[in-house]
């Protein structure tokens, strides 16, 4: 954040919803992907902007694709950090080498076990994720991962975080945007991608091309999941010398 001020921009950074300090509505349809853009439009709307440029990862980036699909007027610029897009999602999860490490997405189909597992030992399972995924520990260290367990394990945080994937498979929502297809992204778009991803595969990045008109794709060879934990300084050189480049600022 610090950097990105610096050079000029203002820069919001956002809790999504259901994590943090965030109002967590009950249900699964709170969850889904149209709630998540109205979001965004609620932010940019407090925010007092027309256009922003949006950045995510993750969930964040699967929420910033689809936001730039459905609401292209109020994108400038779209920044994805490790984050499939839908259609190369879709895609490459019809194949072994994706589907093994999606597992955990049918897992979390179950009604109230994958809580029960995630909340057991104070969030053992959710400090183990970001510990085992994390390339240099220093970037992730200790008295965070407990924060990040202590916060999953509010009440009601936990069936929020797994409502995502919910929403997705089997909620109203990802059948409804499937269904509207996915029409191309003709806004300048950056996509930065650490190879040792432990939960994406790097074919995801096969055919963006055919999907995004003014592509730039960075690979990070040394970075994984969390590339902007891991890489936090490239990460941000990257980010910055892309937007001077493309809008001159």
């Amino acid at each position: 954040m610090k950097p990105l001020a610096q050079a000029g921009y203002r820069v919001w950074v956002p809790d999504l919803r259901g994590y943090g300090g965030t109002a967590r509505p009950i249900g699964i349809e709170a969850y889904s992907l149209e709630s998540l853009m109205d979001d965004v439009n609620g932010l940019l709307d407090a925010a007092n902007v027309q256009r922003t440029i949006l950045v995510g990862h993750d969930w964040g980036g699967i929420i910033a694709w689809y936001y730039a699909m459905r609401h292209l007027s109020r994108v400038e610029a779209l920044v994805i950090v490790n984050a499939p897009h839908p259609a190369c999602f879709e895609r490459e999860v019809r194949r072994w080498r994706q589907l093994r490490r999606s597992w955990y997405m049918g897992f979390f189909q179950i009604p109230w076990l994958p809580e029960a597992v995630l909340s057991a030992g104070r969030g053992y399972v959710i400090g183990q994720i970001f510990e085992r995924m994390a390339m240099d520990r220093k970037h992730m260290p200790s008295d965070i991962v407990q924060l990040y367990r202590q916060q999953a394990c509010e009440p009601g945080a936990l069936t929020a975080m797994v409502n995502y994937y919910r929403s997705a498979l089997r909620g109203g929502g990802g059948v409804r945007q499937r269904k509207l297809g996915y029409p191309k992204i003709s806004i300048p778009t950056l996509v930065i991608w650490g190879l040792h991803d432990q939960a994406l595969v790097a074919r995801n990045l096969d055919g963006l091309h055919d999907v995004v008109t003014d592509l730039t794709i960075v690979t990070m060879p040394d970075a994984g999941h969390f590339v902007h934990e891991d890489k936090p300084e490239q990460v941000t050189r990257h980010l910055l010398t892309w937007l001077r480049g493309k809008l001159g600022s």
